[in-house]
């Protein structure tokens, strides 16, 4: 998802804390010194599309957009596609 910006921190009791924020006003933040504890907000789930994309990562051992045909239109739009797989940027 375009435009997320991410923030991590690193305690010193050895847990991190990650944010991540869209400017639709989706947030996570997940904090963890094991598994994380994970809270969520807004229109969009951005801890899920994280996990999602990890997920295709571990299982596929590659992301979606490798191997994608790229379509750019006179405008700039740009999309990727493989597979079922797609993305409009």
């Amino acid at each position: 998802m375009p435009g997320i910006k991410h923030r991590t921190e690193q305690h010193q009791d050895g847990g991190r804390t990650m944010w991540m924020a869209h400017p639709d006003g989706s947030s996570a933040r997940a904090k963890s010194r094991d598994l994380p504890t994970v809270h969520q907000g807004g229109p969009h789930r951005l801890w899920d599309l994280l996990t999602h994309v990890l997920d295709r990562l571990i299982t596929g051992g590659e992301l979606p957009v490798t191997g994608a045909h790229v379509t750019i239109t006179p405008d700039g739009q740009t999309t990727l596609c493989r597979g079922r797989w797609s993305a409009t940027l």
